[in-house]
């Protein structure tokens, strides 16, 4: 048993008043915090572990706020301990959107994470969040060419390839940063929705909150690198979230072909990004689980090869070399 898990324990202890509960492990996510199902006197609870010299917990709990003002969905923090980097929330259960979503569910489980998407941006105050400005975006995106590109997959750039990129780079913080800014979420998808019998769905991991793209979450949600819907599925979404923005925000005045240009872009930068960290948890944190999306993910972009020119360098790249180094 390590000292850290210890301090866990004696914490509850001290916490609950009691010795008598049952804590195991209930999952783990693409960072450093750790996640316990706890059991004490016929109720659960979540207990997250985040190691103060690794994560912060404050941002949590702050866009915690943030959120119960807006009624969205999020765990209740019964109790923290900042110094040391535990909090103790209300349990969601097990039922992630993930194992839920089918042909038969999609259409209801995604109007209801829209409903929640629009929650957060027309309800939530995200001026006292970080921005998500050029530098963010940025960094982001050279996580595919550091991570990706060169530490899995070993390729090097040529002074062409490498001027394409980076003139598409430019195009992408661009796009992002001339749309309306509002609260974003980060990470809006499938493992971070579950399914709950009111005010579905529960919204989790949301630590990452900042102000910027409009089209970021729903991006996230409906190009999600954990499954894939047709371009048809997708649109139909992409609609209606228009229609309900337009019945609850006419201020924002938005054309239809220029969201989608958004929407569309919006993608490849968290395309590009997700991409490259999921080649970081596999080399840096020994989570390798995580290289099995990543074909899927740039498929998105390969998708719009044909109504982006401007794609057209990017693709070839992935099409020549970085799908098929990931099928070896």
């Amino acid at each position: 048993m390590s000292e850290r898990f210890e301090s866990l324990q004696d914490w509850l202890r001290a916490t609950l008043e009691t010795s008598d509960f049952i804590l195991k492990p209930a999952s783990e996510d693409a960072s450093f915090r750790y996640y316990y199902r706890l059991a004490v006197d016929k109720q659960t609870f979540i207990v997250m572990d985040a190691p103060p010299d690794q994560e912060d917990c404050k941002p949590f709990v702050s866009v915690s706020n943030i959120l119960h003002a807006s009624n969205v969905n999020v765990p209740i923090i019964h109790n923290m301990d900042l110094k040391q980097g535990f909090l103790l929330l209300s349990d969601f259960g097990d039922d992630h959107y993930l194992n839920k979503l089918s042909n038969l569910t999609a259409n209801t489980l995604y109007t209801d994470a829209i409903q929640a998407i629009l929650s957060m941006q027309l309800s939530s105050d995200a001026k006292e969040l970080n921005k998500y400005d050029e530098a963010l975006l940025r960094r982001e995106m050279s996580l595919f060419t550091d991570w990706l590109l060169d530490k899995h997959l070993r390729i090097v750039l040529d002074t062409e390839q490498t001027n394409a990129i980076d003139a598409l780079f430019d195009l992408l913080v661009t796009n992002a940063l001339e749309q309306p800014q509002v609260f974003v979420h980060r990470d809006f998808h499938s493992r971070n929705l579950m399914l709950t019998r009111e005010n579905n769905p529960g919204v989790i991991d949301f630590q990452d909150a900042v102000e910027g793209p409009i089209t970021y979450d729903l991006v996230s949600l409906l190009k999600d690198c954990y499954i894939k819907w047709t371009t048809k599925e997708v649109n139909g979404w992409v609609n209606f979230y228009l229609n309900e923005l337009a019945m609850h925000e006419s201020k924002l005045d938005i054309d239809r072909d220029q969201f989608q240009r958004w929407f569309d872009l919006m993608g490849v930068q968290r395309h590009l990004k997700a991409s490259g960290i999921f080649a970081r948890l596999s080399h840096r944190d020994g989570k390798h689980g995580f290289l099995k999306d990543v074909p899927r993910t740039l498929s998105y972009i390969v998708d719009l090869r044909s109504t982006y020119k401007e794609l057209s360098p990017l693709c070839q790249l992935l099409e020549a070399s970085v799908l098929p180094g990931l099928e070896k």
